[in-house]
């Protein structure tokens, strides 16, 4: 789902973009998952949020993404807003995809 908006203090338009996966590595998202989430995150400049059961935590650490408990079969959200929040999302999408590359 993306979302435009205009950015008040610019004139580049906004973008925020949701998308709903679900933890598919046997392990979940552990300590080295979270690392290869934050350092793809990281390359984007769009804000980066991930939401598990109403827990909403920056996309962008490791710890808060380790916090959420993210095991095998959990659905997340992720949220990524800016002017990459596409991009971003297509590349975390990515990750899910290939099992944060354990498998």
């Amino acid at each position: 789902m993306s979302v435009f908006k205009k950015n008040p203090s610019s004139n580049t338009p906004q973008q925020r973009v949701v998308k709903e996966l679900t933890v598919t590595n046997k392990l979940g998202i552990h300590a080295r998952p979270a690392a290869l989430f934050v350092k793809t995150a990281g390359r984007f400049e769009s804000n980066i949020s991930v939401e598990k059961d109403g827990e909403v935590v920056n996309g962008k650490s490791i710890m808060g993404l380790i916090m959420l408990a993210a095991g095998y079969g959990s659905r997340v959200k992720i949220i990524a807003e800016g002017k990459d929040a596409e991009a971003a999302i297509s590349e975390l999408e990515k990750l899910f995809e290939r099992k944060f590359d354990e498998e």
